[in-house]
């Protein structure tokens, strides 16, 4: 059974964090030294979440879509869009604009979804369908609960196969702060997962979990072909949990250590995806920011 209490994203909490934890632990089977550098012909392309434009989209689709192509962002990925728009309208904006679509953030393929999930995959003509993941699900407070959602996911991911696509993951913060049985949730995940599921790593929230993305993103390896790129202060605030959060920055203007995640990545990140929950300043200099701070420092590239 899938949660009763999903809320579109659109409308969601821009995304929390829990309370600080120690160092990163990783379990044995995952703990490694990273220590290759980037090849230069394997830098990892870079996208936008169209979730950090939300608001921009409710007005003007069409013009939001080409300041980001102005900006030299060839990709996006997608999330919700405004009530009235349709797949094909979206899909249709997005194609004259010059831009493709790399990943689609959609509800997970059981039951009644498995309908909407083909029909985005064809829109977009898009093969990588992330999980978003959002809100929490309580049963990532036990084991058994955990175990019952990774089956859920396995399940998810043989219809998503059958179909020629392939399913991923997108965390938050709780499956790096939530301990079961002694593991943390994720560590849980990664033994009880089909292999055949990737992850898009949010390195913002796994920093505010109190890990070190840098150390997550070597861990994880091949199976984290997509990083959503977001910076700031990735620290626990009182006020997240009343939608509330702090603003966050353009990449390289707050507190993460990019140049050590893309080295830890070791060349196994396809996919930069910028991504700005809220921000203080204005939306598209800060993704202009971003997108200049990637390719300045050769973290990834254009296209």
């Amino acid at each position: 059974m899938l949660y009763n209490n999903h809320l579109p994203r659109r409308k969601f909490l821009r995304l929390t964090g829990m309370g600080l934890l120690g160092a990163t632990a990783l379990p044995a089977f995952l703990n490694k030294t990273v220590t290759a550098a980037i090849p230069a012909t394997a830098l990892p392309t870079i996208a936008l979440q169209l979730y950090t434009v939300r608001n921009q989209l409710k007005t003007d689709i069409p013009g939001t879509l080409q300041r980001i192509k102005a900006i030299g962002i060839n990709h996006v990925e997608t999330a919700f869009w405004p009530e009235g728009i349709s797949l094909q309208q979206a899909a249709q904006n997005i194609t004259a604009a010059g831009l493709s679509v790399c990943s689609c953030h959609v509800e997970l393929p059981v039951g009644p979804n498995k309908a909407k999930f083909l029909e985005t995959a064809k829109a977009f003509n898009c093969t990588n369908m992330i999980w978003h993941g959002w809100p929490e699900d309580k049963r990532y407070s036990t084991l058994e609960g955990t175990k019952e959602l990774a089956g859920i996911y396995n399940e998810a991911s043989r219809f998503s196969k059958a179909n020629g696509l392939q399913l991923l993951l997108h965390n938050h913060w709780w499956e790096f702060r939530n301990k079961v049985d002694g593991c943390y949730v994720y560590e849980v995940l990664l033994q009880e997962l089909d292999p055949g599921i990737l992850f898009e790593i949010d390195t913002y929230w796994v920093k505010v979990a109190g890990h070190n993305p840098a150390a997550i993103v070597g861990a994880f390896g091949k199976r984290a072909p997509f990083l959503h790129i977001k910076d700031g202060p990735a620290r626990w605030n009182d006020n997240l949990p009343k939608d509330n959060p702090d603003p966050m920055t353009a990449a390289g203007k707050g507190t993460q250590n990019f140049p050590a995640i893309a080295k830890a990545a070791a060349g196994n990140t396809q996919w930069m995806v910028i991504e700005m929950d809220q921000t203080d300043t204005d939306t598209f200099k800060a993704i202009e920011e971003s997108y200049q701070y990637l390719v300045t420092n050769q973290l990834a590239k254009a296209t």
